[in-house]
Order: structure tokens, then C-alpha cells, then sequence
């Protein structure tokens, strides 16, 4: 093999699915990504040829486990801390103020942030075209779903139409913008993961008690759900989902044990939950306070950053960085690992986090995460 295709690349230390492997030396085929071998040098690292040293931590790339890259021409222009209610206002009323070379530009400008800062994945929620033409480009591994969704006039017919682009395919909005016929529809066909919008309110709860705001909006508009039948949106999921298909539910901001529960002595399948952590500061001014349940249950934990409209970048380093009292083990497996197995993608490429305080663990301020291979 030419000497070309292979770099030796060593640093303080390497993210493994069991922990942080000290003085590693990595072996690596450049053309197939593919790790040839992991040494443990020792104190003669200086007098070994051609090898290359990244202060800080060695990992596979990012995987961004929720993201609605369609949406990055709103950055900025929503207000942070109005609720949910007044985020899904505001999207309604400036969504219109910006012309189709603007959207372009703010999704190619995303999409080569996300890969400059190691991110080699995309969960993407799709509501109309405009990220193919960028997608079909990019050197990211995009997995779309078409968000189907509506009480009185349903998108299926316009999903179908995206589901036809390359690795795209149908998922629900959530459990409480989505009629029943539509819901079961694409929950049955198909074996692709779902991913849902899950738990991100209190209001997903209460309107199955036909209580709350959600409940109120949807009694002004005269919106009627068919679905309160099933008494809860975890009690909806497992009636409709088959257990051995996989699920990706997003957000979990007002999970409740009880939920879990549900919902895990049902599948068999792997069921992935994803926290974007900056997204629900940026909305509702507070993180979730579901972490530690979410840990406690060792339940499959992956990282996203929503979209532009609702966060200061689509940087999943900083999505863990906002998880701060949780051990950066932990938060980089969720980021690297757990989000490729969701989304079942391997072979990714090799990044370094540099500005990491080595002995207290954790990331600062100056940590940056650069792309090495």
C-alpha cells in the first residue's frame, strides 16, 4: 500500500466505545477511513517518523442526530425565550421575509460549518425541497425524513413526492399534529427509523386530557384530533409503531418515567433519544431537566441542535458543551457513537478536540473540534 495513503496520528488520548484510550497511535488508511491499527506509544513518540500529533482527544466524526438544515435562513430572526408557543408564531410570521438565494446560501453555509467542525452525519427533517441541491454535494452523510404532519389538510401527498429523493423517508411530525390515518399509514409501511418530535412540551401530555395550551389552540382553530383515544403520546407510539421497527424521538424535554417505561416494554427494536440542549434554552430559556432520567434508564442517548431558527449554530461540540455536569465520556459517546448507530452509518472520519483541561476532563471555553481525516 503507497506510503500516501497512510497516516500514523497520535494524541493525549482516543474515544472508544468502552473509554478514553491513553497515548494512542493510530495506523489509517486515508482512502478508506479505515483505522489499520491503534498503538499505545510510549516516551520515544518524538523518534518515530512520520507521525503526526493533535493535542487533546481523537474521535470519530460527529453525528447531528436531529437538524432541520432547511431552516438556517432563520437565524437570528427569532427572538429567543418566548415559549413554544411564541417560537411557532414567530416562524409563522417572518418564514415568508426571505427570498429562495437567500435559503440556498444559509444551507450551503450550514452544511460546510457542520463538516469544518467534524460532523459526518445528518438526521434532517425535511418540509419541502430546498436542502437536496446542497445535500446532493455535500461530503456529509445526510439521512432525511419528510415531516409529515396536519389536523385539517394533511402533507402526505407532498412527503410522498420528497421521499423519492435520495435515503428520505416518511416519519410523523409528532403525536399531536398528525391524524390517525396518516399516522398508522407510516408507521405500517415501511422499516426505516422514525424519527418523532417527542415530549418537547407539557402541552403533548395535557392535550390528551384535553387540558393545556395546546389544547386551547387547537379548540380556537377547531381542530379536531382523532387520535386522544390513546391517552397519552407514549401509549400512541406503541399502539402504532410495530416494536420491531426503530424509533428516533427528539427533544424529551417533559419525559416522564412512566413514558420510558412504556415505550421500552414495547420495542424490541433499538429506540434512540435525542437531546438538543441549546435548542430548549434558546426557546424555553432552561435545558431539560430529563438529563439524569434519561441516564438513569441507560437508555440509548444521542445529540442534536435543532435547526438555525431556534440555536447560534448547528456546532454539536457546543451541544456538548451545554451538557456540562454530565462526564465527557459520556457526552462525546452520545455525540459520536450512539448517533451513528441510530442512524446506522460507520466508516466516518477522525477529528481532534483540542482545548480540553486533561486533568479535570473537561471541555472549556477554547475547545474546538477540527477535522484530521
Amino acid at each position: 500500500m503507497s506510503s500516501l495513503q497512510i497516516r500514523r496520528i497520535a494524541s493525549h488520548l482516543l474515544l472508544t466505545k468502552q473509554g478514553f484510550y491513553k497515548r494512542p497511535l493510530l495506523t489509517v488508511n486515508c482512502a478508506t477511513k479505515q483505522i489499520i491499527s491503534v498503538e499505545q506509544y510510549g516516551d520515544n513518540l518524538d523518534s518515530l517518523e512520520g507521525v503526526e500529533f493533535y493535542s487533546g482527544i481523537l474521535c470519530n466524526g460527529f453525528v447531528n442526530a436531529h437538524c432541520h438544515i432547511e431552516l438556517s435562513y432563520l437565524k437570528g430572526a427569532i427572538q429567543e425565550g418566548v415559549g413554544y408557543a411564541g417560537f411557532a408564531g414567530a416562524m409563522a410570521a417572518v418564514r415568508g421575509n426571505f427570498t429562495d438565494q437567500e435559503r440556498q446560501r444559509a444551507i450551503a453555509e450550514a452544511d460546510d460549518a457542520m463538516w469544518s467542525e467534524g460532523v459526518d452525519a445528518v438526521a434532517d427533517i425535511v418540509n419541502d425541497n430546498s436542502s437536496f441541491a446542497v445535500k446532493s454535494r455535500s461530503k456529509i452523510d445526510y439521512h432525511s425524513f419528510a415531516e409529515v404532519f396536519g389536523l385539517k389538510k394533511s402533507n402526505l401527498e407532498l412527503c410522498k413526492h420528497l421521499a423519492a429523493n435520495p435515503q428520505t423517508t416518511l416519519s410523523p411530525h409528532s403525536t399531536y399534529s398528525v391524524q390517525s390515518a396518516d399516522f398508522d399509514y407510516i408507521c405500517k409501511n415501511g422499516t426505516a427509523p422514525l424519527s418523532i418530535h417527542f415530549m418537547e412540551s407539557e402541552g403533548e401530555y395535557l392535550l390528551y386530557k384535553g387540558e393545556g395550551p395546546l389544547a386551547e389552540w387547537y379548540k380556537s382553530a377547531q381542530f379536531k384530533c382523532d387520535f386522544l383515544h390513546h391517552n397519552s403520546p407514549a401509549k400512541r407510539i406503541v399502539n402504532s409503531i410495530p416494536a420491531t421497527r426503530s424509533v428516533i424521538l427528539v427533544h424529551n424535554s417533559f419525559v416522564s418515567e412512566e413514558d420510558i417505561d412504556i415505550i421500552m416494554n414495547h420495542f424490541s427494536a433499538p429506540v434512540y433519544w435525542v437531546l438538543c440542549p441549546r435548542s430548549n434554552r434558546y426557546i424555553s430559556g432552561s435545558i431539560p431537566q430529563t438529563v439524569e432520567l434519561l441516564r438513569a434508564k441507560k437508555l440509548n442517548i444521542c445529540i442534536g441542535t435543532d435547526s438555525l431558527a431556534s440555536n447560534h449554530s448547528l456546532s454539536i461540540l457546543e451541544e456538548v458543551k451545554a451538557l456540562k455536569d454530565i462526564p465527557l465520556f459520556e457526552r462525546l459517546n452520545w455525540a459520536t457513537n450512539v448517533g451513528a448507530a441510530a442512524l446506522s452509518v460507520d466508516n466516518r472520519g477522525i477529528i481532534n478536540i483540542d482545548g480540553v483541561n486533561l486533568n479535570t476532563m473537561q471541555l472549556t471555553e477554547n475547545s474546538r473540534a477540527k477535522r484530521v481525516l
